[in-house]
């Protein structure tokens, strides 16, 4: 028997409204996909997104997307993400595109990856703050989302039962 592995995008979705981000959902994405690689590759890419390809999890509030596709189809669909230019939901066009800032084999490499990804970009933010408020703010947030959690876990899984350690 032979498992299928797949490979799974991280995107952020960008619009110039972040009220346009609230539309956001499952569906409305993976109809512009589809259109997208409609446009990019024609029937044969359209075809690709229709087998194993789903959009996993939506973040309306932050604009990040996890999109999944098969290992061997992954980089052609990939290829048409600059095509996606809006996305039509509840009735209005959301003028947007998509920014893949990271490829993963699991989920939970993505999820990782996102924790240290957000914290970079909470620390962008912090010379651009007017106040010293948004400055507290920002600070807390950066402080919530430490990764000392996954280095306990990490630690934890490179040592054996016995205390040694584990090659990788």
């Amino acid at each position: 028997m032979v498992r299928i592995k797949y490979r799974y995008l991280l995107c952020e979705v960008c619009v110039s409204e972040r009220s346009g981000l609230q539309m956001l959902a499952e569906r409305p994405i993976y109809d512009a996909l589809r259109a997208a690689l409609g446009k990019a590759h024609g029937a044969h890419g359209a075809a690709l997104l229709s087998v194993g390809s789903s959009v996993t999890y939506v973040n309306a509030y932050t604009g990040v997307v996890l999109l999944r596709f098969r290992k061997a189809h992954y980089r052609l669909l990939w290829s048409a993400l600059p095509f996606v230019t809006s996305i039509w939901s509840r009735g209005q066009k959301v003028p947007c595109f998509f920014n893949c800032v990271h490829i993963g084999g699991t989920i939970r490499t993505c999820q990782k990856f996102l924790v240290r990804y957000s914290r970079q970009q909470l620390c962008r933010m912090l010379p651009h703050c007017k106040t010293e408020a948004e400055k507290q703010e920002v600070r807390r947030a950066v402080l919530s989302c430490s990764l000392n959690k996954f280095r306990e876990e990490e630690e934890d899984n490179d040592f054996g039962e016995d205390g040694e350690e584990t090659e990788a």
